[in-house]
């Protein structure tokens, strides 16, 4: 499969910020975000606007990182994960208009540094995962999860903590 390597120094393509040694593989649609050195972006991935990646990530394909995401250094985001960034998404206003992004507001979600995402995981927006906290494959996070907290399951519960 082709990659776009990029190993020179920082710069811009197509409106993202991209910094040393980023790893791109086909099919991603990444626009308006930034992603930090050394990271590596899965097949099939899509990262929006003002979303943000830190240093030395892995995002693995299928995964989708929509506006007000931001991801700190060294995080693991498994295949098919999705983060939501609106608590009550609507197609329509009341008066059956199309909604535009007037009509709502972004509601930003916070990976601390070194947390660990399981694949198909769904993280509800407006939540902070703490440092080193892991979320079990298909856990639907609805709140906060503490740091060095393992979570599972829908609702996501903490199960355990790691030293």
């Amino acid at each position: 499969m082709e990659t776009i390597t990029i190993n020179n120094d920082k710069q811009s393509i197509n409106n993202v910020k991209l910094g040393e040694n980023v790893k791109i593989f086909n099919f991603v649609n990444a626009y308006g975000c930034s992603i930090d050195d050394n990271s590596k972006i899965g097949a099939f991935v899509e990262i929006q606007k003002g979303a943000t990646i830190g240093k030395n990530c892995k995002i693995s394909s299928h995964t989708f990182i929509c506006e007000g995401v931001h991801i700190a250094d060294n995080v693991f985001v498994g295949h098919n994960v999705t983060f939501i960034n609106d608590k009550f998404p609507r197609a329509t206003n009341e008066d059956g208009s199309l909604q535009t992004e007037k009509d709502w507001s972004c509601v930003e979600t916070k990976i601390m540094e070194g947390a660990s995402i399981g694949s198909s995981a769904t993280i509800l927006c407006g939540i902070t995962i703490g440092e080193r906290a892991v979320i079990g494959a298909g856990a639907v996070v609805t709140k906060d999860v503490p740091e060095k907290a393992v979570v599972a399951g829908n609702p996501a519960r903490v199960i355990k903590y790691i030293d």
